[in-house]
């Protein structure tokens, strides 16, 4: 398993090793002895989406005391991820770090808490699954939007697919940032 910081603090890039011979493959998606120093944090959920090309999911987060950290991998498909960083104290507040995660390169992108992330989907069929350090809660969640200037990501996409709460998410002006 290769570790990488990313820019970010506390993002944090995994790519698991990879056994292929003629049957497929085998890889270890987790281990939580091999990852304790570096993402302290317990998982409580896992969830799994099924999405299908130019749908566009976030930015999403769940406010304390429901924040939830994340540990995002692609199973099927491709995904450009996004992860801001909305922590005020951090160096890198309001930036934001992005990178293809596919079924085939099978890196995956720990997000923690303090950030919203949300995810384009590069291929039909995209299957998504990552681990969630705290249970869902519906009262708590929030969504910024996906287009917001002030956050200037190039998603390479101009009408994306959405959902209506991603349709009606906030913009960073009137949103309230509990981090």
């Amino acid at each position: 398993m290769i570790i990488e910081n990313t820019f970010i603090k506390d993002l944090i890039l995994i790519t698991p090793n990879v056994f292929k011979d003629t049957r497929g493959y085998f890889l270890e998606s987790y281990n939580q002895k091999k990852l304790e120093k570096v993402i302290k944090t317990n998982f409580v959920q896992d969830n799994e989406s099924l999405s299908q090309k130019n749908v566009l999911r976030g930015l999403h987060l769940q406010k304390p005391p429901f924040a939830q950290a994340k540990l995002v991998r692609v199973i099927q498909g491709s995904i450009l991820d996004v992860a801001v960083d909305l922590r005020k104290k951090s160096d890198t507040y309001l930036q934001h770090f992005k990178l293809i995660l596919s079924g085939e390169n099978k890196k995956q992108l720990f997000v923690p808490v303090g950030f919203a992330h949300g995810f384009l989907c590069l291929e039909k069929n995209t299957i998504l699954n990552y681990k969630c350090s705290n249970y869902y809660h519906a009262e708590s969640e929030a969504s910024i939007a996906w287009n917001d200037t002030n956050l200037n990501i190039n998603w390479g996409i101009k009408n994306p697919i959405l959902a209506k709460k991603d349709e009606l998410a906030e913009k960073l002006i009137t949103f309230e940032n509990p981090f």
